[in-house]
């Protein structure tokens, strides 16, 4: 499946802890100005670790009429996925340093400068238009046209900042309408289509590469955006799929969370339940066989059961309890690039 590659982790309380931003009014929901491009990584980090969860992952309403259609699509990109996106991917991975496979993206990133700072006027977000122009000038000045961003050298600088047309239409006040899942694109809604079919017709690039006829720099552009986001997915996703009760779900659940942060600029109110890595525990306990200090004895709950909860209730939440209060796994997340990405 194919749409963004969006994985990087944040802690919500470090976001809290920085003063109030201006907002904006967003389908008449207060939209902070604030531009935060890797929030959209903090959702997707939260829905991936929400939807490993198992039985939470069916709790999410998302609008869905055509889910029949859907999933067929869905199988069929699973398909083309198992042939042809992963194993390339896999190659690009691993064979292609990594050094190289950074400068390819940021080459991605640099060539859809224009439509970003498109998206940011007609958003009305005059300093992020600002921001997108100056990391444009001086990448493609000192970073041999974007080959480099040295615009955000080390994350020290002006961090990219990924929008789109259908954020645009979001901005407007235009609601999602039905969930999608389009072929080979992948996951998707009615106005996110109709954002993806404007850009096409209007992104600049493309527009001069078509006029000189030089159709193969479209297609390998395309090629490269799809293979790099894949790659840099391929264990998150795996995994994700591994812990999945019903993938097209988790995946469904997490567009939606996903898109819905990365409108409100990371201002998205998701459940996080940390999964613990069983792997540190000792699975044989004491050398004697005896429970350890302060383990329960044999036929004891490990769930300690919550303040002003009856005797032999068990928690609704899934993450109430002894696993709200094990270790998170470590995640290593990639930003959001505004590229699309393929995976399943």
């Amino acid at each position: 499946m194919t749409d963004s590659t969006r994985l990087e982790s944040a802690v919500e309380s470090a976001d809290a802890s920085q003063p109030a931003a201006p907002r904006r009014q967003v389908a008449g929901r207060p939209i902070p100005v604030r531009r935060a491009g890797r929030w959209a990584g903090v959702a997707l980090c939260a829905v991936a670790i929400a939807g490993c969860a198992g039985p939470r992952e069916a709790d999410e309403a998302v609008y869905d009429p055509f889910e029949d259609v859907n999933r067929a699509v869905f199988a069929g990109n699973e398909f083309i996925d198992d042939i042809l996106l992963r194993p390339v991917a896999e190659v690009y991975q691993d064979y292609f340093p990594e050094a190289l496979q950074d400068r390819v993206r940021d080459m991605l990133r640099h060539l859809r400068s224009p439509l970003i700072f498109a998206n940011e006027i007609l958003q009305g977000d005059f300093e992020g238009a600002g921001n997108v122009a100056s990391r444009f000038f001086i990448n493609s000045v000192a970073g041999v046209g974007g080959f480099v961003d040295v615009a955000n050298h080390n994350g020290q600088g002006i961090p990219f900042e990924g929008e789109d047309f259908g954020q645009t239409l979001a901005v407007w006040g235009v609601d999602s309408g039905p969930y999608l899942v389009l072929p080979i694109l992948g996951p998707s809604n009615v106005r996110d289509t109709v954002g993806r079919v404007v850009e096409l017709l209007a992104d600049p690039i493309g527009i001069i590469a078509t006029a000189y006829e030089v159709d193969a720099f479209n297609y390998g552009r395309l090629g490269f955006s799809i293979v790099d986001a894949r790659a840099r997915v391929l264990d998150q996703l795996d995994a994700l799929e591994e812990q999945s009760l019903d993938f097209y779900v988790t995946i469904r659940n997490l567009y939606t969370r996903m898109r819905e942060a990365e409108i409100q600029d990371g201002e998205l109110e998701a459940d996080i339940v940390d999964i613990p890595d069983f792997d540190d525990f000792d699975e044989g306990g004491a050398d004697d066989g005896a429970p350890q200090d302060g383990a329960p004895q044999d036929g004891a709950s490990v769930t300690e059961r919550p303040a002003g909860l009856p005797a032999g209730s068990v928690p609704s939440d899934p993450g109430a309890g002894a696993v709200s209060a094990l270790p998170a796994p470590s995640l290593t997340i990639e930003p959001y690039s505004g590229e699309p990405y393929s995976g399943r």
